[in-house]
């Protein structure tokens, strides 16, 4: 029967729980299964949903109504104790900060669910959810004083380079010590992670979430588990998670660095979460790189129909404009390197460097991912362990959101200016980025028969100049000889 206190209400794309009481015997991850069939009363629509089990003998079944009004649902389960069950909940208006899950709306723009849109402005923590709570809490207050909207997570622990501390929960029962019982998850794991993702949704970021990756080297040996192992835990996680709106799928971080997955094993993974995720969350895959060899760079065939968006790594942003043009869907570089100081080159670049990244990536028409690594007395550096931010980026990616979100929804690469990287409206508005030049002039080639206002915006000092006078046809615009400018004429008004 359903628990008494199981919450009667939802917001539209809030989280629907509903709670069963069942047996504890066995095994129940793999002995028992249930979903549940969801429908919207007026409109009859249905869902099917799949249920997991939680532990101490509850059973749980996670549902995200994307419509307002009443929904009923009814159990189905081979396990008599949870078949039936059967009951109705309302779905209540969003929030005001709901604006439900992001979208690809077309080849270059994503979109939340509501209409409005969404310019991912992302950063990488990999392993921030295993340390230790007061780390943990650290690393919200940082992302809450920050300008990011999305953040890359690792499911898995991760062991590296300044990341060797031993978790204290794993998502699978067991430990290294003792071995990991593979059919059988680790509820409590999973809570805390839970707990994790609505602070994120409270704080309006998405959780791009690593379901594998390759820093394990048989440590635990979560990097080498078989086939069937590697579909029971997907389908664990997507039953568990699918339900928060603020959930991405990013099925490998560095895949072609886990050299015992093939690419039908790819093919394979993002054909089962396309299938068992009911309210289809983007999906994507990350490449690695040996910038000492650009000839051994391996990427996923991201035009695949199970492929939403392009993630990608590479250390220079030109290529996005043949990304764009290749795909035909929104291009995130996920990684470009980190600004900091470690001995890594692909983790010491410079804040100027970043930003410069960042600007020359959304000038093209694709977005940028941050990442920092500073070393640390304690080896609490953000990319891994999350944590304090200490470099110079993130003021200036905080500027660049600001004036990126002034441009027109339509916006996008002007393919006309072929020496610069240009996004705008033509007719309307211009941004045109210089990243490492440093022009004494640029001629603007604005419309005749329209005013343009000019700014010369310094991307590093944040600072933004508007020209004297308004300024039609092939304008002259004088500029002071320093890298990383860039230029805006907007129709004056």
């Amino acid at each position: 029967m359903v628990s008494e206190n199981q919450l009667q209400t939802s917001e539209r794309w809030g989280v629907f729980e509903l709670s069963l009481s069942g047996p504890d015997v066995g095994n129940p991850f793999v002995d028992v299964q249930l979903q549940a069939l969801f429908q919207h009363t007026t409109t009859a629509r249905t869902v099917t949903v799949e249920g997991f089990y939680d532990g101490n003998g509850v059973y749980k079944v996670r549902f995200m109504p994307d419509a307002e009004g009443e929904w009923s649902f009814t159990v189905k389960s081979g396990c008599s104790e949870l078949d039936g069950a059967a009951g109705h909940f309302l779905c209540t208006a969003p929030s005001a900060d709901n604006h439900g899950p992001v979208r690809v709306k077309d080849a270059d723009r994503f979109g939340y669910e509501d209409g409005s849109i969404y310019r991912p402005i992302g950063t990488t923590c990999y392993a921030w959810t295993h340390q230790s709570d007061m780390l943990q809490e650290q690393t919200l207050q940082s992302l809450a004083d920050s300008p990011f909207n999305k953040i890359r997570m690792c499911l898995f622990p991760k062991r590296y380079s300044f990341n060797t501390n031993e978790p204290e929960r794993f998502p699978f029962e067991g430990s290294r010590e003792e071995g990991f019982q593979w059919t059988r998850f680790n509820p409590e794991y999973f809570h805390r992670l839970e707990k994790r993702l609505v602070e994120l949704q409270q704080l309006g970021i998405e959780a791009d979430l690593i379901l594998f990756h390759p820093y394990d080297k048989g440590h635990w040996g979560f990097d080498r588990m078989d086939r069937d192992t590697d579909l029971l835990y997907l389908r664990y996680v997507i039953n568990r998670l699918a339900a928060f709106r603020n959930v991405w799928w990013s099925l490998a971080n560095e895949f072609d660095f886990m050299s015992n997955k093939t690419m039908d094993d790819w093919d394979c993974f993002f054909q089962f979460i396309q299938e068992k995720d009911p309210y289809g969350h983007l999906r994507s895959i990350h490449n690695g790189t040996k910038m000492y060899d650009p000839s051994q760079l391996v990427l996923y065939d991201h035009t695949k129909p199970w492929v939403t968006h392009v993630s990608m790594q590479y250390w220079e942003l030109s290529p996005v404009t043949a990304w764009r043009s290749r795909y035909r869907k929104p291009v995130v570089v996920d990684e470009c390197c980190y600004e900091g100081n470690l001995p890594q080159r692909w983790g010491n670049i410079t804040g100027e460097d970043m930003t410069a990244r960042f600007w020359e990536g959304f000038a093209r028409g694709g977005y940028v991912g941050h990442g920092e690594t500073f070393l640390h007395p304690e080896d609490i550096i953000w990319w891994s362990k999350g944590g304090r931010l200490h470099g110079e980026s993130v003021p200036r990616i905080a500027f660049l959101q600001r004036i990126f979100n002034e441009l027109p929804v339509e916006a996008a690469p002007l393919e006309a200016f072929r020496d610069v990287p240009t996004i705008g409206v033509a007719g309307v508005c211009y941004l045109q980025y210089y990243g490492n030049h440093r022009p004494a002039y640029r001629e603007l080639p604005l419309p005749e028969d329209a005013s343009f206002q000019i700014d010369i915006i310094d991307t590093w000092s944040m600072e933004i100049q508007t020209l004297e006078g308004l300024y039609s046809g092939i304008s002259r615009v004088e500029l002071p000889g320093r890298p990383y400018l860039a230029v805006r004429a907007r129709l004056a008004t």
